[in-house]
């Protein structure tokens, strides 16, 4: 072992005479108890419940653009046969279709986590909500409801914004 101090008097001084001999045993066993500290002493924590909306998609406008533009312009716009919620009412709660909104009356926050589910947010274009009614794109049972020249493709896409 390597002595250290000063000379004095033709001998080394051990200045660390109580860890001589010590060497790595020392470091593990300061890391052990450190380890037992650790985890004696950190409680557990209640985050409640896990959330239902983990890897949906979540649009920078949120349920507001949702409440606001979404929902008036792109599922229940004033010309009726342009949106989701036709006279025949294909995706009112009556619909039977897999998209369901709750009409009577409107809640927001139910039919946006409906729409979230058919949101795509890496690339917005390719979202099964705008690409069902957008003419020519996928097969819709409702028909084709608008193009991409509509107001409709453009506000649904300002969503992701």
């Amino acid at each position: 072992m390597a002595q250290i101090g000063r000379k004095r008097g033709g001998r080394l001084r051990n200045r660390c005479s109580l860890l001589e001999g010590m060497g790595n045993h020392r470091s593990s066993t300061v890391l052990g108890i450190l380890a037992l500290g650790l985890l004696a002493g950190c409680p557990t924590i209640d985050l409640g419940d896990t959330p239902s909306d983990i890897g949906l998609c979540n649009p920078p406008g949120g349920v507001e653009y949702f409440t606001d533009k979404i929902w008036p312009e792109f599922v229940r716009p004033t010309d009726m046969m342009k949106g989701c919620l036709r006279a025949s009412g294909c995706h009112g709660e009556g619909g039977g279709t897999g998209l369901t909104f709750k009409t009577m009356p409107v809640d927001y926050a139910f039919n946006y986590r409906q729409t979230q589910i058919d949101l795509n947010c890496g690339t917005p274009a390719e979202s099964k909500l705008l690409q069902k009614p957008l003419a020519g794109v996928l097969p819709h049972q409702g028909m084709d409801l608008f193009t991409m020249t509509d107001p409709q493709y453009s506000v649904f896409l300002d969503w992701f914004k």
